[in-house]
């Protein structure tokens, strides 16, 4: 048995993808079924998904600035007592991630 998924797009969205596909050797519905099956095996989106811009990538190289502004906002959380010992962090990672 089989299911119809029906998908609303634009013309246009419609015309370029159906001309990629046949240019791939497939059609826009084998495409849609391939992206499903490799959601399902990799248990997510299949391909990367970000925010475009430099200050999206919260793990991006940081000027020698931003850095030193980093280190100084946790060097005033720990005189403050807000942070966490390693054996707990571990722990958390553990807990959450079930290890």
């Amino acid at each position: 048995m089989s299911s119809t998924i029906q998908v609303r797009v634009e013309d246009e969205l419609k015309s370029k993808s159906d001309e990629l596909f046949k240019k791939l050797g497939t059609d826009t519905t084998t495409a849609i079924r391939m992206f499903l099956t490799q959601s399902v095996m990799n248990n997510g989106f299949p391909f990367e998904i970000k925010l475009s811009g430099a200050s999206a990538d919260p793990y991006g190289p940081l000027s020698e600035d931003e850095l030193m502004q980093k280190l100084q906002h946790s060097k005033e959380q720990a005189d403050r007592g807000k942070y966490k010992s390693a054996d707990n962090v571990i722990s958390d990672i553990r807990g959450k991630y079930g290890l």
